[in-house]
């Protein structure tokens, strides 16, 4: 009797331990989730599938660059178990995104430069390639910064001189070479990484170092002026009208390169989440709408803390000239009853304005891109204060 009372005793103290190791790991953080671990002792071939099925690949760009704190974004808002994977991958420029949303096995999406397109076609280098691409939505506006010595005042201030462009195959220097080219500014470019030839401007081994990203961008901001340097000036011309977007960068935006209380003009090019343009009943089709449905869903949460800040600036509905929408994209915004808001309000502002019925079409897309950027300001400036 005593024997099988000690017995019952060992027993119920041996469960009492079991269950109070499984009390003191259910909260380990060290611990691997259930659904990993059932990945891990019972995977198969079908589960390779379902994971792959349920797995869109996003191309973004190089480290320290806003495409990819974007990627990183939407992986941490879209995960959702098997539902749906976002997998970012880094990239190394627009012009590199574009052919791996072409041609690299498994690549769904990629975040691009609305110029690079153009660019390629223009250069010859590809033939109908809008024809190839679709977009699922407008994201941010991203500035050209040009960081010189202070006798540099504006762009044209660079005729003749040495000028840095970062890598090629990148989106900076196809907007760098666009702009120079419709301006008529003739000056000599290298292909520096950005780190690189910041130093190299401060050695005075070159006279300019062009920056294309969104604001603040990083490799600017931790740019160390000795007090030679600012940023200089970027004409909204007439020849650059059709393709880019007016801007304005501030002290807040780069203390290090403006002084408190002043600003400096410049342009600004959109950045694009675009995709190949797959036929509606293909399976990388439906993958882009199983992005889509799960992106617009949750939308809003990306456009707030702590998120990039330029997701404020981001309309889903925003048109995008000469570029197509992905269809699935479109009906999902149909659906939804979402209309590119600010292009009502837009319109809505010339028909309340007397001159507004003598502007042309030509000068009408114009206004219209420059509101579109006075809008994004105002959403990024409100953003701020939050």
């Amino acid at each position: 009797m005593r024997n099988a009372l000690g017995m019952a005793v060992a027993a119920i103290m041996t469960i009492c331990a079991f269950a109070a190791r499984a009390e003191q790991t259910e909260y380990d953080p060290a611990k691997v989730s259930d659904s990993l671990r059932a990945i891990f002792q019972f995977g198969s071939t079908s589960t390779k599938q379902s994971l792959n099925a349920n797995t869109v690949t996003l191309i973004t760009g190089t480290i320290g660059g806003t495409y990819v704190q974007f990627g990183a974004d939407l992986a941490s808002v879209l995960d959702d178990g098997n539902k749906i994977r976002v997998l970012p991958i880094v990239g190394r420029g627009s012009v590199q995104s574009v052919a791996d949303i072409l041609f690299l096995q498994g690549v769904d999406l990629g975040i691009v430069r609305a110029d690079t397109l153009d660019y390629l076609e223009r250069k010859g280098f590809a033939k109908d390639i809008k024809k190839q691409f679709t977009y699922v939505t407008k994201l941010y506006n991203e500035e050209m910064q040009v960081i010189a010595p202070k006798s540099v005042a504006t762009l044209k201030d660079l005729e003749g001189k040495t000028v840095s462009v970062d890598l090629p195959n990148g989106g900076t220097f196809v907007t760098a070479l666009t702009v120079f080219e419709r301006l008529g500014i003739k000056a000599k470019f290298v292909y520096v990484e950005q780190r690189i030839a910041m130093e190299k401007l401060k050695a005075g081994e070159i006279d300019a170092v062009i920056v294309v990203g969104g604001k603040p961008y990083k490799s600017v901001s931790n740019f160390g002026n000795d007090g030679r340097f600012h940023l200089a000036g970027v004409d909204y011309a007439k020849p650059l009208q059709s393709d880019y977007l007016p801007a304005t960068l501030t002290a807040k935006d780069y203390p290090n390169l403006i002084k408190e209380g002043e600003s400096v003009d410049t342009i600004a090019v959109p950045a694009v989440l675009a995709a190949y343009n797959w036929a509606p009943n293909t399976e990388r089709y439906r993958k882009l709408a199983l992005f889509v449905d799960a992106f617009f869903t949750k939308f809003p949460a990306l456009q707030n803390p702590p998120f990039h800040p330029k997701w404020k600036e981001v309309s889903l509905s925003a048109p995008l000239s000469g570029w197509n929408r992905l269809p699935v994209a479109q009906q999902w915004l149909d659906k939804h009853g979402i209309e590119p808001v600010t292009r009502q309000r837009f319109e809505a502002f010339l028909k309340q304005n007397p001159a507004g019925t003598k502007v042309s079409d030509a000068d009408k897309e114009t206004l219209f891109k420059q509101f579109q950027a006075w809008d994004a300001e105002k959403a990024r400036a409100e953003a701020g204060k939050k």
